[in-house]
């Protein structure tokens, strides 16, 4: 079987709770055939009071809602439920700390007519830090995220994420970690699954919405450095100006916070230690697990 499931393992699939080794869906789905479906990527944590927490639950629920919404999909479900019924999942699988992957998929429609159904799965299962817990090697990709004006650019969408997997791939393939991706326009834009920062001048920038995916982790990092008293601005920027700056990070559920080595085998201007970059990244490793977190000057 897969790492992300044994024979013990149970998902909830409309509205019930069943072994992932016995659940089934409909080979005639249009998600499978399309990609026509959203879904959510979240994470739970071992809070510091021993609680099990989902970080930011009501706010990925509701993106995934909209998602379905954007893309004209029936979405039936009450939010406050799915909540309620990812703890139970989170407490039959016996975990804690733990990835969760919501998914809205289509019913067998082999036309592009509206469906009037949909249906839910959720699946929990244990996943280390999604690019390590290392600086990584970032490369600009060739491949471009896909235009607003052809896609609802905002939806997690799953037919969204073979431009990711594509441009994922590639770089793999030529000894980086990651992909960077520029929009349309040659702006940078974000990476197959996380948002980009860069620090520069004690400054920390990230691209606008518009032609991202506005992640709720990156919204928890703007947070962070309002709390931190840490200027931030959002603007359209090249890939020469991520170059040129101190530090340059990743952040996304399954990323988390993760800092870059190089850019195209740029180094940056600073020490990552010595970064405000990594003081962001501390603060929300604390956050995650409800822990307090003092601002450490660099």
């Amino acid at each position: 079987m897969a790492a992300y499931y044994d024979d013990k393992t149970i998902l909830y699939l409309n509205g019930q709770f069943v072994k992932a080794s016995q659940a089934k869906v409909d080979l005639y789905s249009q998600t499978l055939h399309y990609g026509y479906g959203v879904f959510e990527g979240i994470r739970s944590y071992r809070t510091d009071s021993g609680e099990t927490k989902i970080f930011e639950a009501l706010a990925h629920f509701e993106r995934l809602k909209r998602s379905a919404e954007a893309l004209n999909i029936p979405y039936p479900f009450c939010g406050s439920d799915l909540i309620e019924s990812t703890y139970e999942l989170l407490r039959q699988n016996n975990l804690q700390d733990a990835y969760i992957r919501p998914l809205v998929f289509s019913p067998a429609n082999m036309s592009f007519a509206p469906n009037t159904e949909s249906f839910i799965s959720i699946e929990v299962w244990k996943m280390a830090k999604f690019l390590g817990d290392k600086l990584i090697k970032v490369m600009t990709s060739p491949f471009e995220r896909p235009n607003p004006k052809a896609f609802k650019i905002e939806a997690k969408a799953t037919g969204h994420y073979v431009n990711s997997i594509i441009a994922s791939q590639d770089a793999k393939a030529k000894g980086y970690e990651e992909a960077l991706l520029n929009d349309m326009n040659g702006f940078v834009a974000e990476a197959p699954g996380a948002n980009m920062f860069y620090e520069k001048d004690g400054i920390i920038f990230t691209p606008p919405p518009g032609n991202i995916l506005p992640g709720i982790t990156r919204a928890a990092v703007i947070d962070i450095c309002h709390e931190l008293d840490i200027p931030t601005e959002e603007k359209f920027f090249k890939t020469d100006d991520v170059k040129s700056a101190d530090a340059a990070f990743f952040c996304g559920t399954a990323a988390e916070v993760i800092g870059w080595q190089s850019l195209d085998d740029v180094s940056f201007k600073k020490n990552w230690e010595d970064s405000l970059s990594r003081i962001i990244q501390e603060a929300y490793k604390a956050r995650v697990i409800e822990r307090e977190f003092r601002f450490a000057p660099v």
